[in-house]
């Protein structure tokens, strides 16, 4: 069995997050010209506090343009996993994609 995604419970994992900031936009070159390929954001979380939250957006999305701290929700959150390695040792990055952000 492989592991596509998880559907977390948005209110038990983060509770309330707020928007904190753009991220990267991923662009590739598609027959001489730049697509978008997706945008990430970042989010504060009132429970998960050690770090920011990684949001990745499709292009369909659009671009979000928020003040720091809204309140935002995201309309179909999922998370993955990846794993990678660094000498002998493994290690996990999750990943939190939605189809999109809006303002709570």
């Amino acid at each position: 069995m492989k592991l596509k995604f998880v559907i977390p419970n948005m209110e038990r994992t983060f509770g309330n997050l707020e928007y904190a900031g753009e991220g990267n936009v991923e662009q590739r070159r598609v027959n001489g010209r730049l697509t978008i390929l997706s945008r990430s954001y970042n989010l504060y979380s009132d429970i998960q506090r050690a770090d920011d939250i990684l949001l990745v957006l499709p292009p369909e999305a659009g671009e979000k343009h928020f003040e720091v701290e809204d309140k935002v929700k995201l309309i179909n959150p999922h998370i993955t996993a990846e794993g990678y390695k660094i000498g002998t040792r493994g290690f996990t990055n999750y990943i939190l994609y939605a189809d999109d952000m809006v303002k709570a």
